[in-house]
């Protein structure tokens, strides 16, 4: 059982266009104020469109929908869109086909998910070994003949391979259907499992049962989805209605789960033991084993082998070991190492020790020993290895340089390693690692294709002085030919939040701002994980104001190295990175062009009465705590608008089936934004009313949400290229 991550975001006068003017281009009304004051540990605070929060409010969805529909037709006058959204879908048709979510199990069967450029979301395909035929075992686009779009979320293959687990969720919801599959006959079993959100299915000994967390409702507004979950035990062929609650609240009163934990298990074949894990956005895990002989009586005995004091943020086991990784006096993480016959942290000992000068990123073991990833500033990475019965671990020498490096293995009773190289302007190449050889064998699923528009693109990693004297890693990423003159335009991406490291990643379609004579810049942010946990905790709740003003550190060290002017950046962030953005621009609007925030969270103060906010509470506060609250109401962007200030050109996006940051707090953001705003740049506010948090869009929709995207950020800049008739 490895790397278990829960796996669980008004005057709109526009410049350099005359508009025309039919009604579609007329500026839709500023939205009324209906002021709430509330009173939080002495602090008056107002908020005027409070009733913009009830969205089964017919006034507020029209509301929605006339900004929607006006900011559809803004974009789509902007010159230069098509044109980008265009090279996009040339760019796509260069692979004949992208295979991903890749599933190998020990059986050496092969479970994908594979999109051609005529398909709009993968399909599930399967194959026996890397040589065997490709099977086609379900298409998303012929599940139910309605106006849905469904795309798959996640893939679970039974232990012997002859069955398999996957979700189905329709219009980006992440409202999931669960089904099975006999690979075999190709045929679905008659069961559907609704209310399932990556439920984590894990098999069980006998083949024909799982394990899996089913939410409370399907209704993604529902404010009690996500609390109270439960695991089940289902009977591959039975009814729903029959699964048997395993591991809950209800159940397990003994161990004091709290309504917002999602309450995880999984069995570990080889030692015949199941883990149940208690899970927020907290990595911080509660652990707890048994043995899998008593998944069948009345009372499971748990026993807790990890607390939250313990800091463990992930585990892996072997035959009768456990590997713990954590943060715990060692910021940049270190693995420990204890028997699975007494698993308490006491009896631990250091297995790779923390590394002063880079982060222990990730790890996986095979039967020859365990691999690790060490990561400098996010940006540059390096392979290790400890052969067993081995101390000394080996550096492994790369085919190339590395930006970033994914893992891949099939489990501990095999050699088999795979291991992925990229980085910002290098496209994704996966090997087969041979360690008797110490030999890299290229093994591409994916078709590979050539980007010689990219030939000139030069990356600089720097580090740049923020507000109190510490230094932030800036990625920038530009044509050498650019001249540094103070008159380009750049674009600014980051997140900083929950830890999560913004490492290299290559994107063809991103990229395409380069070829405009721009600079894409990614600002690692604290907040999140580049610099190992610290990092991650100078960005979490009190110390929240350190994200956005290193982002603003990073445009002003832009501006004084020639690269640009404040009238020429644009900062884009989406959900948690809302905050990023939202408060960036509030803070200093005089230093940006441009700021577009995406499904962002933008109403800190109110994110914990939205359905996915409990859970959230261990990143960003309550408000029911006196020092929480006011960290919350200082990274609210919503609270932290001025009337009668001159804000930058913005371009705020919802989804109606985001269930992660639920339509109205970025709608709340622009009716106040519209309203107090004193500059004559455009304050967009665009919803999707058939997608979500962008998480199983379809391909047309992603090409065309980037295209909005990169060419408001261009017209904004004054690019010349982009400025409407």
């Amino acid at each position: 059982m490895k790397n278990i991550l829960f796996a669980f975001v008004v005057s709109l006068s526009l410049i350099g266009c005359q508009l025309k003017t039919e009604s579609a281009n007329e500026t839709p009304p500023i939205a009324a104020t209906k002021p709430v004051t509330e009173n939080y540990f002495g602090k008056e605070v107002t908020d005027p469109y409070r009733y913009m929060e009830n969205l089964d409010d017919s006034s507020v969805i029209n509301w929605f929908k006339t900004h929607s529909e006006y900011s559809r037709n803004i974009l789509d006058q902007i010159p230069g869109r098509q044109g980008l959204i265009d090279k996009m879908k040339e760019f796509d048709q260069r692979k004949s086909s992208r295979i991903y979510n890749v599933n190998i199990t020990e059986a050496n069967k092969y479970f994908y998910l594979k999109q051609t450029p005529d398909d709009e979301t993968g399909k599930l395909f399967y194959r026996d070994g890397l040589k065997g035929d490709e099977v086609l075992l379900f298409d998303p686009a012929t599940y139910k003949d309605d106006t849905l779009h469904y795309s798959i979320s996640s893939i679970s293959p039974s232990i012997k391979s002859d069955k398999v687990c996957f979700e189905v969720a329709p219009n980006g919801s992440e409202s999931s259907e669960l089904m099975i599959m006999n690979v075999e006959t190709r045929e679905l079993y008659p069961e559907v499992i609704d209310r399932c959100w990556f439920s984590a299915a894990s098999w069980l000994p006998d083949d024909e049962r799982f394990i899996y967390i089913r939410l409370n409702s399907s209704d993604i507004h529902h404010m009690e989805r996500e609390l109270n979950s439960k695991s089940f035990i289902h009977t591959v062929g039975q009814s729903p209605e029959n699964d048997i609650e395993f591991f809950s609240r209800s159940k397990n009163p003994e161990l004091d789960i709290k309504p917002e934990e999602f309450p995880i298990v999984f069995y570990d074949r080889h030692n015949h033991l199941l883990f149940a894990l208690l899970v927020t956005v907290d990595k911080k895990l509660k652990i707890y084993m048994v043995s899998a002989d008593e998944m069948d009586n009345d009372t499971v005995n748990w026993k807790q082998i990890v607390t939250l004091d313990d800091q463990v943020y992930n585990f892996e086991t072997i035959k009768g070991q456990i590997h713990y990784y954590t943060p715990k006096n060692a910021p940049n993480f270190k693995l420990l190492k204890a028997p699975l016959d007494n698993p308490l942290l006491s009896n631990a000992k250091v297995f790779i020790p923390e590394d002063q000068d880079a982060k222990l990123a990730n790890f996986t073991s095979t039967s020859d020993g365990l691999y690790y990833i060490l990561t400098s500033y996010g940006v540059q990475e390096e392979l290790y290895f400890l052969a067993n019965h081995s101390q000394k671990p080996v550096k492994i020498e790369l085919p190339t340089l590395a930006g970033r490096i994914g893992l891949q293995t099939v489990g501990i009773n095999t050699p088999d390693v795979w291991v992925t190289l990229n980085g910002w302007t290098t496209d994704y190449q996966r090997y087969r690692y041979l360690p008797k050889k110490n030999k890299f064998e290229i093994e591409n699923l994916s078709d590979q294709a050539s980007y010689p528009e990219y030939t000139d693109l030069i990356i600089e990693e720097l580090m740049v002085r923020s507000h109190d004297g510490v230094t932030v890693p800036l990625s920038v990423i530009y044509n050498k030919n650019i001249t540094k003159d103070g008159n380009n335009p750049v674009f600014l991406f980051g997140y900083g939040a929950y830890g999560y490291s913004i490492n290299p990643f290559f994107s063809p379609n991103f990229l395409l701002y380069t070829t405009k004579g721009g600079i894409l810049g990614i600002p690692h942010v604290r907040g999140g994980g580049e610099l190992g946990d610290n990092w991650h905790k100078a960005g979490h709740k009190t110390t929240k104001p350190n994200t956005w003003k290193d982002l603003i550190a990073c445009a002003e060290y832009l501006i004084d190295q020639q690269f640009t002017s404040h009238k020429k950046i644009s900062i884009y962030g989406g959900s948690a990175g809302g905050i990023l953005i939202g408060r960036a621009m509030t803070e200093r609007p005089d230093l940006f062009a441009t700021a577009i925030a995406e499904v962002g969270c933008m109403n800190t103060m109110r994110g914990e009465f939205s359905p996915n906010g409990p859970v959230n509470i261990p990143e960003f506060g309550t408000v029911k705590d006196s020092v929480e609250c006011m960290a919350l109401y200082e990274m609210d962007s919503y609270h932290h608008i001025v009337e009668n200030t001159k804000y930058p050109a913005t371009l705020i996006t919802a989804g109606m089936n985001d269930p992660r940051v639920i339509a109205w707090q970025p709608a709340k953001f622009a009716a106040r934004l519209q309203a107090v705003n004193s500059s004559d740049k455009p304050i967009l506010f665009l919803v999707d009313f058939e997608a979500g948090h962008g998480i199983g869009d379809s391909k047309s929709k992603y090409f065309n949400s980037l295209g909005d995207v990169l060419g408001f950020a261009l017209w904004q800049s004054d690019h010349s290229d982009f400025q409407p008739n």
